[in-house]
């Protein structure tokens, strides 16, 4: 996955000192990272902020577009103390969606220093990941 950045410096500090990333291969105008085991590549855009619309799901006002990984609980815990420890503004606070529900999951979503949506979230039970 690509996403844009407008500093790679100040992108490469987030990503790695608060959500916990480790680099990969990098160029002057780019940057991999491994994002929970995925690529995620970071692109310099000229230094353009991202602007966003906002869909209401829920009764929360998500951004869109936005980028997600699906964690363990394990995880997703340790990264949303990671986040309040950092003092991270979420766009929408962590929480559990369809508590007691197929469907169960732990979810947030924050802003990198781009502008780009991120949400991570987990399941109570992984096997329920597209159940509708």
């Amino acid at each position: 996955m690509a996403v844009p950045c407008h500093d790679l410096a100040v992108s490469k500090a987030f990503y790695t000192e608060v959500i916990g990333c480790s680099i990969g291969r990098t160029d002057t105008h780019w940057i991999d990272l491994n994002l929970f085991g995925h690529q995620f590549v970071l692109h310099y855009n000229g230094g353009e902020k991202i602007k966003h619309h906002r869909n209401d799901v829920d009764g929360k006002s998500v951004p869109v577009p936005h980028y997600g990984v699906v964690l363990s609980m394990e995880e997703w815990d340790q990264l949303k103390n990671r986040l309040l420890q950092a003092k991270v503004d979420f766009i929408i606070e962590p929480y559990i969606r369809f508590e007691g529900q197929p469907g169960e999951q732990a979810t947030m979503f924050f802003l990198d220093p781009t502008g780009n949506a991120l949400e991570f979230k987990a399941f109570k039970n992984i096997g329920q990941l597209f159940t509708k």
